[in-house]
């Protein structure tokens, strides 16, 4: 108990602190002082995640190793991109909102999984989705922020409504509020078969629409408009929350047929967003595109009950992805920048490299049956691997150096791999009942999805290429009223200056 006082106290503390920002009597370096006091919150949610009683209920609120780590997850997460914030937004109109608005967002979707009563629970779904509308909101002035502000607004009170019918109706089949006791085995061995299903689809549906998936990409899409590290935000317990919602509702999913429809959506969102982030010429759209695609393998993950594997993989997309976000600026192309290029591809090179993938995926399938979904596992591995050792054949210097890196990310990655699946177990199932019949489809729509990447890649000349790219194209530029050749709200500024330089001038020639 006395850890959640702990925690509750901290992130009162950084909201105080954040509402103190919005007072313009407050000294414009108090910004770095807020910085500092939101890492109170971190070193209490470590502490938690070390010291507390992780089987513990308190009230309304429980205490287990998952929220402990996706606490600490999103405050570090948060505070490093406020830290990122303190120089790349100074100078912006709304430069003290975007920290309290920041401190709001990520307190509240790092206190969503310590809930242990539904009415909590969906309260605490909307109020992240809340704090990034309004982040994006704050560049009011631009037509496109304000469109792609609408555009969230209405998707997410989507989402927000189909959690609310979902934990009504679970409330109603169980008659608990409690989480823990709704979804006992006891409770839901007395739902009947439709209501499981029902509540399933609406689980389904408040979790792919922050996570960007098909057909509700368009809202993702159109959030390059915001500054960048309100991008780099979003996968800071928001966009990457569906994976988190279906691992506490798992109980739900075992062995449903609502699970072959998370599928589905979520195998379709890949191959999109995979297909847009290869023909987007911008770099952010490249990002919220690749976005996309990680999801929904982070969601394929839930649908074949890999949750723990699915927890990994959000918390590691996030940290990645969002240093990708910070550092976007570094992409611009700097002159005298010369890449060295082989003239041709080594088809030997690329011919082991694929042997190599698929070795190293035969392997991993054969020495981890604890694995759920390993096939897949298996599958996303080698295929990794190959196309990386293909990658590499480009250069024609410093192969050997490459592949050593190459090697030493893999053995790094499997050790993180493991230290999670060690620190997650009790908490977070790791292993649910799915068909061999989902985890071949799934297989299956992947396989399909890369050959035919392949085989559009060695036809590009076809009329079938052109048709698909062209389609891509389309559906990952955003909408018209979405976008701007020139962000015309400048030109009034520049307007503005113009003619209180003329007047300035006319009272200096009157004097």
């Amino acid at each position: 108990m006395v850890w959640f006082i702990l925690l509750f106290a901290t992130v009162g503390m950084a909201l105080i602190s954040s509402l103190l920002l919005l007072d313009r009597r407050m000294p414009l370096y108090y910004v770095q002082v807020h910085v500092g006091v939101m890492v109170l919150p971190i070193a209490a949610a470590l502490a938690g995640l070390i010291f507390a009683d992780h089987h513990a209920a308190a009230g309304l609120w429980r205490s287990d190793i998952l929220a402990w780590f996706m606490a600490l997850f999103i405050l570090t997460l948060g505070w490093m991109i406020a830290r990122f914030c303190l120089r790349y937004l100074h100078g912006d109109r709304a430069y003290r909102k975007y920290f309290s608005l920041l401190t709001f967002t990520v307190s509240a979707a790092a206190l969503t999984w310590m809930n242990n009563d539904i009415r909590l629970l969906v309260l605490f779904w909307g109020l992240p989705l809340l704090g990034l509308v309004q982040l994006t909101r704050l560049k009011r002035e631009w037509r496109p922020a304000r469109t792609a502000a609408v555009r969230m607004a209405m998707v997410f009170s989507l989402s927000w409504l189909a959690l609310f019918a979902a934990g009504l109706w679970l409330w109603s089949a169980t008659g608990h509020w409690q989480l823990s006791l709704a979804l006992s085995s006891e409770s839901i061995r007395h739902l009947e078969w439709w209501e499981k299903t029902g509540v399933n689809v609406l689980l389904i549906l408040a979790a792919i629409i922050p996570a960007g998936q098909w057909p509700f990409q368009r809202w993702l899409l159109e959030s390059a408009v915001t500054p960048t590290p309100i991008s780099a935000v979003m996968h800071a317990g928001l966009i990457n929350a569906g994976g988190l919602l279906l691992t506490r509702f798992s109980p739900l999913f075992s062995g449903d047929i609502s699970q072959m429809l998370l599928l589905v959506l979520a195998s379709i969102s890949v191959l999109i967003g995979t297909g847009i982030s290869f023909v987007q010429v911008d770099y952010k759209r490249q990002l919220v595109a690749s976005t996309m695609a990680q999801m929904g393998l982070m969601l394929i993950q839930c649908a074949l009950g890999a949750y723990v594997a699915a927890v990994i993989h959000l918390v590691l997309h996030g940290l990645f992805k969002a240093t990708l976000f910070l550092q976007s600026g570094s992409v611009v192309p700097r002159p005298n920048k010369i890449f060295r290029l082989s003239p041709a591809l080594s088809k030997t090179w690329l011919l082991t490299g694929a042997i190599f993938g698929f070795a190293i995926g035969l392997l991993f399938w054969m020495t981890s049956p604890e694995e759920n979904a390993r096939l897949l596992s298996a599958l996303i591995l080698g295929w990794s691997l190959a196309f990386a050792w293909g990658r590499l054949a480009v250069f024609e210097e410093g192969r050997w150096i490459g592949l050593a890196v190459l090697a030493g990310v893999a053995l790094a990655s499997e050790a993180v791999h493991g230290s999670f699946m060690i620190l997650l177990h009790k908490t977070v199932p790791l292993s649910s009942s799915s068909s061999m019949i989902t985890e071949m489809t799934a297989v299956f729509m992947l396989v399909v999805g890369g050959l035919a990447s392949i085989w559009f890649s060695a036809h590009r000349s076809s009329d079938s290429f052109a048709r698909l790219y062209m389609w891509l194209v389309h559906i990952g530029e955003p909408r018209s009223e979405s976008a701007e050749s020139h962000p015309h709200y400048l030109a009034a500024y520049l307007k503005k200056e113009a003619q209180a330089n003329e007047y300035d001038n006319r009272i200096t020639r009157t004097s």
